[in-house]
């Protein structure tokens, strides 16, 4: 299955924009095939503005988040794979979403089949107690 996070961070950018808010993206700058400007990076993360008017060529979809943008007057060209975002959200008030961070998965990894090939069991065990949510701020 695919992972949530893309459709999430492009729901939460057009909400937050909707609402004349500045969204922005909390990125892992060192995760592998992210290019951000490494000299504005902090303990490893940047936050990046991609409102409308700081971005130019702003293109989302399932695998990476990339678009032209200045940092100290200097143009850069960013990409963040979707995997490296830790986070989106508003400026002018933190309503967002963050998430957890994802494990790089190498192209070159092979993935190793199940040795136990036999079917799911057909119905799977219940959890125990009360279900339980957590407040995301």
């Amino acid at each position: 299955m695919n992972s949530s996070r893309p459709y999430l961070v492009r729901a939460l950018y057009e909400w937050i924009v909707d609402n004349d808010c500045t969204p922005h993206l909390l990125v892992k700058s060192d995760y592998p095939k992210v290019q951000v400007p490494q000299g504005f990076a902090s303990d490893g993360q940047i936050v990046l503005n991609v409102s409308p008017s700081a971005v130019r060529n702003l293109h989302m979809d399932n695998e990476a988040v990339s678009f032209d943008g200045r940092f100290g007057g200097v143009p850069h060209t960013l990409y963040v794979p979707a995997a490296a975002i830790l986070g989106i959200y508003a400026r002018e008030n933190g309503q967002g979403m963050m998430f957890d961070l994802e494990e790089a998965f190498d192209e070159d990894d092979e993935i190793e089949p199940d040795d136990d090939c036999s079917p799911p069991d057909p119905e799977p065990p219940r959890p125990s107690g009360r279900p339980s949510l957590k407040v995301v701020k």
